[in-house]
């Protein structure tokens, strides 16, 4: 069976969509897709890598720089050739505000997403899940054993389980999760393409944590918890396996961007 096409997250459309050679109307256009666009800005503006770039599209490594070279032989055949650059198409999806770290920070529709959701918080039950082992946050996502699964209300700790992964591995550990009806996941190494799949499932990813996992989530209560952003597994070493059979290795595959053209 085909792989389902996955959509590039982006967070907002482009405030200009053709560009023109000065002084000249040039017959002969380029189509830059949406996707695309967003792939050069976010790695020649914002200065991002090809990696934190994946991440926050919802795509593979190798896909956003598949899609950056092609982007940057387009802009270069414009300057160039003197050609019209138009953008338009692709296969993308707006942000809605769930995507883990949208933007690198919240704009204006994930400010709004999790206004929201703050406000069912505070009616409801919160579930925070920590990779387990002895007491202690078990250092990588994927090779986990235990979750301790928290219930939080009126931010505090309500109710605490320990349940087994029966060996799960990476893919099916975000869709586990999200069953228990688990928001909110600590963790310590964890691999770009469990972070994918965890942010698609809405669970949001406090990664490169360890010590304590009861401390650590006494301390994300109070708002005090140390974690790292870009957070990944380390074991992405040629050949390294375990047990399970999963190595830590991020999706490689993506979806081809749809074309478009200028109106």
């Amino acid at each position: 069976m085909a792989r389902p096409i996955r959509c590039r997250k982006i967070c907002f459309e482009p405030k200009y969509d053709s560009f023109a050679p000065c002084g000249t109307k040039s017959m002969e256009q380029v189509l830059l897709t949406v996707d695309e666009f967003e792939a050069v800005r976010l790695i020649d503006h914002e200065k991002k890598t090809h990696e934190q770039c994946a991440r926050q599209m919802g795509i593979s490594r190798t896909t956003v720089t598949e899609m950056y070279e092609r982007a940057r032989m387009k802009i270069a055949d414009c300057l160039v050739g003197g050609k019209t650059l138009c953008i338009s198409g692709g296969n993308y999806a707006l942000c809605d505000g769930s995507a883990w770290r949208c933007c690198g920070k919240k704009c204006d529709r994930a400010r709004a997403a999790a206004e929201m959701e703050g406000e069912r918080k505070e009616d409801g039950i919160m579930k925070i899940a920590v990779t387990y082992e002895n007491g202690n946050v078990f250092p990588h996502f994927g090779h986990t054993k235990q979750f301790k699964i928290y219930e939080i209300e009126d931010r505090k700790v309500a109710r605490v389980q320990v349940v087994d992964t029966n060996g799960s591995g990476h893919g099916a550990l975000a869709g586990m999760l999200s069953a228990l009806n688990v928001d909110t996941l600590i963790c310590g190494g964890i691999g770009a393409g469990a972070q994918t799949a965890l942010a698609e499932a809405g669970i949001r990813l406090y990664g490169g944590v360890s010590g304590s996992a009861d401390e650590a989530v006494d301390k994300l209560l109070v708002g005090n918890l140390t974690f790292n952003l870009d957070v990944h597994c380390d074991h992405h070493g040629e050949g390294h396996h375990h047990g399970n059979g999963h190595g830590c290795g991020e999706d490689k595959h993506g979806c081809a961007g749809n074309g478009g053209g200028c109106q």
